[in-house]
């Protein structure tokens, strides 16, 4: 199911995809060690929120989650990516927000997608963003990427509006894509139904041939952070 169209999309090049990377250069260089940025929660308060909320349906998805974020800290890269991915895509509904939260453009909370058990692309994105970050992985390597998808096979014109993660070993790097439709962790190189628009994480917004601007002109990752402290997810 497509996203709502991204805010503001510039029209890039399959370039942009190495243009993303390339401008986290002027943000300076990547710092070291895995757990540079962990992420960090108060269990008893999101447990609490997921109860009320979502009853014990969703309180047994939450212990899912956690079960799951506790197996993998401390794994090797590769299978953290895996089974992070693998999580979200198989504890999650496809569903469009009009449906889900009777709002054309919504993004959800951790808890609120696997309280719902259902979200649209964004929202699985948010919901392996922020696992990546508690088990280690740090933000300087992740992006939420905005991309056009093409549909229907080759030589097809049809595309929708979608966001993907992906993945930087390093500024420059070929990003590694985790995506909602596809299971497989690709390079970005062998996913040539995706044209990327843009990409940000908790540091700035990237767009190929621009230097990074503030995170904060998004307005909906604003309003997605303030929630989330709510729920007991800390800063």
């Amino acid at each position: 199911m497509p996203c709502p169209p991204p805010p503001r999309p510039p029209r890039l090049s399959r370039r942009a995809w190495l243009g993303y990377g390339a401008a986290v250069a002027g943000l300076g260089a990547l710092r070291q060690g895995r757990d540079a940025l962990a992420f960090d929660f108060d269990t008893g308060r999101l447990q609490a929120s997921m109860q009320s909320r979502y009853g014990a349906k969703g309180a047994q998805a939450l212990r899912q989650w956690l079960e799951m974020l506790q197996q993998q800290a401390g794994r090797p890269l590769a299978q953290q990516l895996s089974g992070v991915n693998q999580f979200w895509n198989r504890a999650v509904v496809q569903a469009e927000d009009s449906m889900l939260w009777s709002q054309p453009d919504y993004w959800a909370t951790p808890v609120e997608t696997l309280g719902r058990g259902a979200g649209d692309c964004e929202d699985y994105v948010i919901g392996k963003y922020f696992s990546l970050l508690r088990v280690g992985v740090p933000a300087e390597h992740l992006r939420l990427i905005y991309v056009r998808a093409r549909m229907g096979g080759i030589g097809s014109t049809q595309s929708i509006a979608h966001m993907v993660l992906g993945h930087y070993e390093t500024p420059s790097a070929e990003p590694l894509v985790l995506d909602s439709m596809v299971d497989t962790i690709l390079p970005a190189s062998q996913r040539k139904d995706l044209t990327p628009v843009f990409s940000f994480n908790a540091q700035g917004v990237y767009v190929a041939g621009a230097q990074p601007s503030p995170v904060d002109r998004i307005t909906r990752w604003r309003d997605l952070l303030a929630r989330m402290q709510q729920e007991g997810f800390l800063p």
